[in-house]
């Protein structure tokens, strides 16, 4: 997908209305954005850099599924459900660690990294019973750039992996989409960020009192930043978006930086640079449907994870990656970029609060986007095609 970029004013639908009340509020949509999308896309759940060792893993929640995410012994990233095959016994409850196999707390069913059983205690007493016919049911994952995502709709235990004996083929969703079919139109396009190398310096949770399609259209235009974020606004002008994925799940393009200035509370670069970046005076956003926020600075990239818990209450998962070289170098000051971007994240999440108050009132009806806001019109747009398949 190569398109040229344009300012966000110029690629504006006149007539375009915020969404109705129900998409905020409503348990049923809640439910039905749960079935429609979350258990029928490709969710991002964490990158490789978390998982840096054989035997590390973390535990997701994708669309009420918990998952089980590790790097087996061969290096491969793997992903299965957290059920134990013996009665269905949760395996993992730690958010993550290390271990040389999966055993059930329960009845000491132990399984392989890969997820083969290798022991079942008394069940050679069972007429019948191979252990090959009982490994863990795996969810369908692939990497992208080093990001680690799941899709549950190619990932139906009663069709998938069943036993290695049998091989039978899964029948995924007819929705589905391959990973590598899905990112397609994004193919190299991010490349020279490197991000598949970055390695973590930060992680921060932040529970958000408001719907999670409200971050998505508050991340998607800077329409607000002069009055929310002043210091942002005094290193980035909030009218210099141009953006180049104007429909579909991918949406963003990029801000101008001042002349040497960077997007940190000192406001001078904290980092070596990530990759291969021709322009030091640009920041990109991107938003990846439906719960990725990709922000790419010259010196490091942000990461947000959305995960909708009701539709009053949403988690963010942010994460903040570095080159591996920045490290070890003395002018290394993650914190300049992490207190920066922790500040106008709390900004954001405020007024996200105080939009989710206000629609839940009588009183609210969809209001008029600005010119300043096509690309928010595009995510309801896109967000709506999904909701009706």
């Amino acid at each position: 997908m190569i398109t040229a970029f344009r300012k966000t004013a110029e690629t504006f639908a006149a007539g375009a209305k915020t969404l109705a009340q129900q998409y905020f509020v409503s348990p049923e949509v809640f439910a039905e954005e749960q079935d429609r999308i979350f258990s029928k896309q490709w969710v991002l759940v964490g990158h490789q850099s978390q998982l840096a060792e054989a035997g590390d893993y973390f535990v997701a929640e994708v669309a009420s599924e918990s998952l089980i995410v590790v790097r087996d012994k061969r290096g491969e990233i793997r992903g299965f459900y957290n059920v134990c095959r013996h009665r269905g016994t949760r395996l993992k409850e730690d958010a993550c660690g290390h271990a040389s196999t999966i055993q059930c707390p329960y009845h000491a069913w132990t399984y392989a990294l890969d997820g083969r059983l290798l022991g079942a205690p008394h069940m050679d007493d069972v007429p019948g019973f191979d252990k090959a016919d009982y490994p863990l049911h795996r969810v369908s994952l692939g990497l992208w750039e080093g990001f680690i995502f799941v899709n549950l709709a190619a990932s139906d235990p009663l069709t998938s992996i069943l036993s290695q004996r049998e091989r039978r083929t899964s029948l995924p969703d007819a929705s589905y989409k391959s990973l590598e079919a899905w990112f397609a139109p994004l193919q190299g396009k991010f490349s020279h960020w490197n991000m598949s190398i970055l390695q973590p310096a930060k992680r921060i949770e932040y529970e958000v009192r408001a719907n999670w399609k409200l971050m998505f259209e508050n991340y998607s235009e800077c329409y607000h930043c002069p009055g929310v974020h002043p210091q942002l606004q005094k290193v980035s002008p909030y009218d210099s978006a141009e953006n180049d994925l104007r429909e579909g799940p991918f949406l963003g393009g990029f801000m101008k930086i001042n002349p040497g200035k960077s997007l940190t509370k000192s406001g001078n670069a904290c980092a070596a640079f990530v990759g291969k970046t021709e322009n030091l005076q640009q920041v990109f956003y991107y938003s990846i449907f439906p719960n990725m926020l990709l922000s790419l600075h010259p010196e490091y990239v942000m990461v947000h994870q959305l995960w909708p818990q009701s539709p009053r209450r949403t988690l963010i998962v942010c994460d903040w990656l570095f080159h591996p070289d920045a490290f070890g170098r003395k002018d290394f000051r993650p914190d300049d970029a992490i207190e920066f971007w922790d500040m106008v994240n709390r900004q954001d999440w405020h007024v996200c609060e105080l939009s989710q108050q206000g629609i839940s009132s009588r009183a609210y009806e969809p209001g008029p986007y600005s010119a300043r806001e096509s690309i928010p019109a595009a995510w309801d747009e896109y967000y709506l095609r999904r909701m009706k398949t």
